[in-house]
């Protein structure tokens, strides 16, 4: 992060001190001598390609089921041998792709390798936690670190292509998605951006333990009208510059290697077909030069957008910018004809091929294509022990402490607790949403990590208590990919009441309840976010019992908990934590690590304040701070008849076992000008009984504006570690850099004026002072 005076974010992760953290792009290692050579060879092998090997090279299948020994029988084999296919993607293990890559590189005429790519989003077989749960972790070098995992069991079992880090930017937790993404705010979502494309590429993409990015959905996926995934998005140019596109640019600008269109349409036409997006913003504005494929169908799928037949949609596309078309064949089956028609130019469908003849170059595919296919590495690198017990350090420093009343956590280590809930022994689901290698069974549930970890000192019992959802089809919906839910067949009550009479033999109650698995991610839109009302009636009758309750929440969205925060006395919210997650929740359960994650996403009260985030902007009658804070009603103010403003729980808030003091915000300088830079800091303190890291966060507002302005911007953080009673100053520079924008005429600059400075432990509870800054 460019703006920390004190690096102590992994002053308690001696495990992580040790990997090689990259902070350049991939591009800044590639020497002149290296580009010129790469260009003499590409050069030279599109001159002997004929038109139909280059459109071959834009042709991205999915490999389906193929089983080794498959490849040169099927279709798609008989298309790789005609040199037809650019590259494969859903097609897993070491054994299989060496068959497919065989008959690329020994059958067709030009042995052209083929990249082989896999949604690996959280990890590969070793799953860290979904990444609005990394996000969690406000924690750089463990996202990076985490994504190096990644990349490393990925290359091992033969896949060198990853449709991961998805960027968007969402303020809608109704999309199933965001339990994909970094959140709502463009500075964490930017910062996480180029962790992740570092932790895939590292400095070389020649080494066969680093692999190729690909950012998405570009642009502006994460804000669908109605929350409604795949549907209309529809904003201005000054919202998509300021607050949707920075994650993109950073990964850009981090080295990606590709990106990949989004389904929905912006400024009336889809992503995908839309020129001023990957032409003019991604290539002219961003310099991006590596390539573009679709997402599954999506050149296809603007037929039903109303723009054509598969003919002129792959027109649309190809003079948009797009390389490669993943599934559709439509750039197969049409390009041909639309060259000859003059609607498309051959030299567009040539740069398109070079693009993707360079990343494979850059893969050093040329030099040894069977370079991913070492069964040897497979065997030790993939799931291997200290792979997990990253994930478990990860998942664990990612969980948020949303509640803690008096002082309910961490447990004690003795006496009986009862786990309770539909997710309390489900190891199928621990995973979360687009975990597609995980081997789900492998995973450890919170109640084996209980019992394993704890087990000998204290005594745990356990009742399901309730199914996911009480109508079955509802269950079936969020139960697919293997990632059963394990219904009970018994009628609700009677699930119930075994719960509630376990409960009355125990000292506190553990209940994990929230959502399955595939209750958020790709198709998993919800209109009603709060947790389903056969688990809620399963809290209800365990309050009756007296017994201390802490929710142990999983959940891939912001839900609305406004009944739950009062119920429970403690709510700890571990997202879906991995592989690794009963043991990772059992350690901050019983206090072995104390949380430190915060929110990336604004929790709302009710599903009607959507969308609420913290960086929203005044009205010209916004609700007093004092009407604000006391959820008052006030008539001809910017406020509903039947719900506060506020959020349940705002953006970067979290607790922790112990308690953290800020002292008030100094400047070394309160009126400055020009380039120069200003250090804001606070002294951070350890006012409690444990150890701890607090995410200390920096905000500014700039108060006056050639346009409206938000009432707060994140602008820096800081992960700082402290022992009990310690105390130490945190700093951050903040330079003109720091206040500029997008204006009305899209000019990225700063204006001088008020500015208020911000620090604290959320975006709500801060200390603030103002500097008057001139040009």
């Amino acid at each position: 992060m460019k703006k920390f005076v004190i690096l102590a974010t992994l002053a308690l992760s001696p495990y992580f001190l040790a990997q090689e953290i990259i902070t350049k792009p991939v591009q800044s290692f590639q020497s002149e001598k290296y580009q010129s050579k790469k260009k003499v060879f590409i050069d030279n092998l599109i001159s002997r390609m004929t038109l139909d090997e280059k459109i071959g090279q834009l042709n991205l299948p999915s490999a389906g089921d193929f089983t080794t020994g498959q490849a040169q029988s099927s279709d798609i084999g008989k298309k790789i041998e005609q040199g037809l296919v650019g590259g494969l993607f859903n097609i897993k293990g070491v054994n299989k792709i060496r068959d497919v890559q065989k008959v690329a590189v020994e059958k067709s005429r030009l042995k052209i390798p083929m990249i082989f790519g896999m949604d690996v989003i959280h990890g590969y077989e070793t799953t860290f936690p979904i990444p609005l749960g990394l996000a969690s972790s406000w924690d750089m070098d463990m996202i990076q670190r985490s994504a190096q995992i990644a990349a490393q069991e990925s290359t091992a079992d033969g896949i060198n292509w990853t449709f991961s880090p998805m960027v968007d930017i969402s303020r809608e937790p109704r999309w199933g998605r965001v339990s994909e993404g970094s959140g709502e705010d463009p500075y964490l979502g930017s910062e996480i951006a180029k962790a992740m494309v570092y932790g895939y590429q590292g400095n070389d993409l020649s080494k066969n333990n680093t692999m190729l990015a690909c950012v998405k959905h570009f642009a502006l996926y994460g804000a669908p009208e109605g929350g409604r995934d795949y549907n209309t998005v529809d904003m201005s140019r000054l919202q998509m510059y300021n607050t949707y596109f920075p994650p993109y640019k950073a990964a850009v600008d981090a080295g990606a290697g590709s990106v990949m269109a989004s389904f929905n349409e912006v400024d009336g036409i889809p992503a995908t077909g839309n020129r001023w997006l990957m032409t003019d913003v991604l290539r002219n504005q961003w310099k991006f030069n590596g390539f573009v494929v679709t997402d599954y169908t999506g050149i296809n799928e603007m037929i039903d957008h109303g723009l054509g037949d598969l003919q002129q949609v792959s027109a649309l596309a190809m003079n948009a910018g797009i390389d490669m078309d993943m599934v559709g064949e439509g750039f197969l089956k049409t390009l041909k004809k639309s060259i000859s028609e003059g609607k498309v130019k051959e030299q567009s469908v040539t740069d398109a091929a070079r693009r993707i003849l360079e990343a494979k170059y850059d893969l050093g595919l040329f030099d040894d294509p069977y370079k991913y296919t070492d069964s040897k590495r497979s065997q030790k690198e993939v799931f291997s022990p200290k792979h997990l017990e990253a994930a478990k350090t990860i998942a664990s420093n990612s969980m948020v402490l949303m509640k803690n009343d008096n002082q309910t956590l961490p447990l004690k280590k003795s006496g009986t607790v009862a786990v309770i809930g539909p997710l309390a022994d489900n190891a199928m689901n621990m995973t979360g949403t687009w975990s597609v290698a995980s081997k789900h069974a492998n995973s450890i549930s919170l109640l084996r990590g209980l019992k394993e970890t704890i087990g000998k000192d204290v005594n745990f019992l356990f009742a399901k208590g309730s199914n996911i959802y009480e109508s079955e089809k509802m269950e079936e919906r969020a139960s697919m990919f293997g990632k059963t839910s394990g219904r009970d067949s018994r009628p609700a009550e009677q699930i119930r009441k075994e719960a509630v009479d376990l409960a009355g033999k125990a000292d506190v109650i553990v209940l994990a309840i929230g959502e399955s698995a595939e209750m958020s991610g790709e198709s998993s839109s919800r209109t009603d976010i709060t947790i389903p009302e056969t688990q809620q009636e399963l809290l209800k009758e365990l309050k009756k019992t007296g017994k201390p309750i802490v929710l142990v929440l999983f959940t891939g969205r912001p839900l609305v908990l406004t009944e739950e925060s009062q119920l429970a006395d403690a709510i700890l919210n571990v997202w879906f934590p991995g592989s690794m997650a009963g043991y990772a929740i059992s350690d901050v359960l019983f206090g072995k690590v104390n949380p430190s994650g915060k929110l990336p996403m604004t929790f709302p009260r009710s599903v009607g304040q959507v969308p609420i985030y913290y960086n929203a902007k005044n009205t010209g009658r916004p609700l007093s701070a004092e009407n604000t804070d006391k959820c008052q009603f006030e008539k001809f103010r910017s406020n509903y008849l039947d719900e506060c403003n506020t959020p349940l729980y705002p953006f970067g808030y979290g607790l922790s076992y112990t308690n953290f003091g800020y002292s008030e915000v100094a400047v070394s300088n309160a009126k400055p000008s020009g380039n120069t830079s200003v250090e804001a800091s606070v002294t951070l303190s350890n006012n409690g009984k444990y150890d701890g890291a607090e995410v200390v966060q920096l905000y500014i507002r700039d108060l006056v504006g050639s346009i409206t302005r938000p009432v707060k911007e994140l602008k820096g953080f800081q992960k700082v570690y402290l022992k009990a009673g310690e105390s130490k100053k945190v700093t951050f520079r903040i330079s003109p850099e720091d206040l500029k924008f997008f204006n009305n005429d899209l000019k990225y600059d700063w204006e001088a004026g008020d500015f208020d400075i911000m620090i604290g432990t959320n975006s709500h509870d801060v200390k603030t002072t103002r500097i008057t800054w001139t040009k």
